[in-house]
């Protein structure tokens, strides 16, 4: 039973019926899914998480920040020891939140925003 469902997975015909090169061009066949799936799923994910993450460690007390709720406000201070952030969303008013909780990509865009009329 289960060499029969392995059989069916590789693509292979049961009872060895293949040609002398059939496992070797099932090996390329996945070889090359695997390349695919690496160039086009997870190298990209691993560039943006590090550069989410250098966008994280670069931050300043200043800067205006959009959090991934949607949260708009000014970075006030830093707490390393729990790795959280106080900012000001209004005058006077101050919300704590995690540092991966601010958002490249908001960020960026409200920035970008921001600039354009000025110009």
């Amino acid at each position: 039973m289960y060499t029969n469902m392995l059989n069916i997975l590789l693509m292979g015909a049961p009872g060895g019926a293949q040609g002398g090169n059939g496992g070797m061009v099932q090996l390329l066949f996945f070889g090359g899914m695997i390349l695919v799936m690496w160039l086009f799923m997870i190298r990209p994910q691993t560039k943006k998480a590090k550069a989410q993450k250098d966008f994280i460690s670069n931050l300043r007390e200043g800067d205006k920040v959009v959090t991934i709720a949607g949260i708009h406000g000014k970075i006030n201070k830093f707490f390393p020891e729990n790795n959280t952030v106080k900012i000001e969303v209004s005058a006077g008013t101050y919300l704590t939140i995690e540092r991966s909780a601010i958002s490249m990509e908001y960020t960026s865009a409200q920035q970008k925003a921001a600039e354009a009329p000025a110009k």
